[in-house]
This record gives C-alpha cells, structure tokens and sequence, in this order.
C-alpha cells in the first residue's frame, strides 16, 4: 500500500495536499530568546539553525503594553519548550539578545524546569565597538 498524505477539500471542492507535521528526533538545540522593550521572541533550532519551533509574547495572545512583561516572555517559553519536547530535545544551548526583561524571566523559568538540560548562556546582543558620530554641540 502507498503512502498517499490526507486529501482536503478547500471552499471550493477541489482537493489539495494537506503537509503532515514531521518530528525529527533531535538531541540538543538552540534556544534563541531575543527580548525588545515591546515584545519577547523564543525560537528553538537545531545545530544547523533550522527552527523548530517558535513562540512569542503576542502570539500566546498578549496585546499592548502586557506583551512585555516578565510573566508574557514565561508564557511564550513554556509554549515553546513544549512544542521541543515533540521533537526529543533534552540539551539546549541558550542565547540571549537584547535589552528587554523577557530575558531574565525566561533564565528564571529554565531554573524552575528540570526537563532540560542547560549547557551553554550565552549574550548575544549586538554592540557597536565605536559607533556613529555624535551630534554638534548646541550653540546658544
């Protein structure tokens, strides 16, 4: 028998392919937390940078000013680390970017959990080694 994927049939009655959602069994990954003054995105890839899966505070339903909060970011993780268990991670390499407090919400909520383990914290957000020029002085 052939392994045929699921028929659907959209609106308009004709059918169109449906994409089953693969599990890879996958050891370690990243886990990519970049933290804005506004919102907080997590993202968990392989060792290649294929993304896993992805979560963040607006997408778990947060709007305005409660999407950067602390407990938005935890929220965000916890939906994240949960979509990473279907695909076997145990070791996550964590990399932070960014000034936001998801940040240190989220290293909190990695402490709390005891279903990973945390091998690497790493910060990087990017920081100019000079810079632009500065703006002329103001003359009064």
């Amino acid at each position: 028998m052939a392994n045929t994927t699921p028929k659907q049939t959209n609106t308009k009655g004709s059918k169109t392919p449906v994409k089953k959602k693969v599990f890879k069994n996958i050891a370690d990954g990243r886990l990519y937390v970049k933290s804005s003054f506004n919102n907080t995105i997590v993202s968990i890839a392989d060792s290649k940078g294929n993304v896993l899966a992805w979560s963040s505070s607006g997408h778990c339903g947060f709007k305005g000013a409660r999407k950067s909060t602390p407990y938005a970011a935890s929220t965000a993780l916890e939906r994240t680390l949960e979509e990473a268990k279907k695909h076997g991670i145990k070791k996550l390499e964590v990399f932070l970017k960014g000034p936001g407090v998801g940040r240190d919400a989220t290293l909190r909520f990695l402490r709390s959990k005891r279903d990973f383990d945390v091998e690497l914290i790493s910060d990087i957000t990017p920081i100019p080694h000079n810079g632009p020029r500065p703006p002329k002085s103001r003359s009064v």
